[in-house]
């Protein structure tokens, strides 16, 4: 685990910047070759992921904030809350937010290019755990079988109070897992043709659930929780998130059936 990929004393590169903007970068270039697909402008479903990735990354940072704000206590904390990673949930929000006035702007559908960015998203976010994972963030508990990893460099420490030397839950590399399988399964939907919308529900059922669970392994402190510390901030959006998905999966396909019922009536 290498917080830092080039170390040249007056400059220092990140492992975690250069996974996540590769990450985007492949994600986004995707977003606009699925987008041709369906007949939408590819140009501007780039511009709309770029404005959209911006925004998470600011929104997740000011959400790390909220739920720890010891990030604002001090201007080594700004520091350290520029250097963090900060919470996915946070950015999924303000990208929301994003794409919803670019979407006007651009004057195109929204479920339907939703649709279009829903792999993509999963596929960035696997390159960002992996960057999680060489940063020491989002680390997991204490872990007493095979599968636990050690970290032994003192700047995932320093950055985001890594636990060093015990074995820890992978849960960086349990969310990488499943954001690349849910990659390869939202873009198998997507070229499937289901009805519009099905995709944007399907990642976020899919997602709210592993993330549910796999927060039960994550062992470090900046999450916030809510409901008296029963569940963390990020389990209680996924349950949100599941019958949200759910709900929009079945509108999807409710609409479907009625624009067929429609084109189906006499006269039509």
């Amino acid at each position: 685990m290498h917080p830092v990929l080039v170390d040249l004393g007056f400059f220092r590169l990140p492992t975690y910047g250069v996974l996540l903007y590769s990450g985007i970068i492949l994600a986004i270039f995707l977003a606009s070759r699925r987008a041709r697909l369906v007949g939408l402008s590819g140009t501007h479903v780039m511009d709309l992921g770029a404005w959209v990735v911006l925004c998470g990354l600011a929104g997740a940072k000011i959400l790390l904030a909220i739920t720890d704000p010891s990030y604002l206590s001090s201007l080594s904390g700004l520091w350290g809350l520029l250097r963090a990673g900060g919470v996915f949930y946070g950015g999924l929000v303000a990208a929301v937010v994003a794409a919803v006035v670019l979407l006007r702007r651009y004057q195109l559908p929204f479920f339907q290019v939703a649709d279009v960015l829903a792999p993509s998203a999963a596929l960035g976010h696997f390159f960002g755990r992996l960057g999680c994972l060489s940063a020491g963030c989002c680390y997991g508990r204490a872990c007493s079988t095979s599968l636990g990893v050690v970290f032994t460099d003192p700047l995932a420490n320093e950055i985001s109070g890594t636990p060093l030397g015990v074995p820890l839950h992978p849960t960086q590399l349990y969310e990488a897992a499943f954001n690349l399988a849910n990659y390869f399964f939202l873009a198998w939907l997507f070229r499937r043709r289901l009805p519009v919308g099905s995709v944007l529900g399907a990642y976020l059922v899919a997602y709210g659930v592993a993330r549910f669970v796999i927060e039960f392994f994550r062992g470090d402190p900046d999450r916030g929780f809510v409901l008296g510390g029963m569940l963390s901030t990020s389990q209680a959006i996924a349950a949100v998130m599941v019958p949200a998905g759910i709900g929009i999966m079945i509108w999807a396909h409710h609409q479907k059936r009625a624009d067929s019922s429609q084109l189906d009536a006499p006269g039509a």
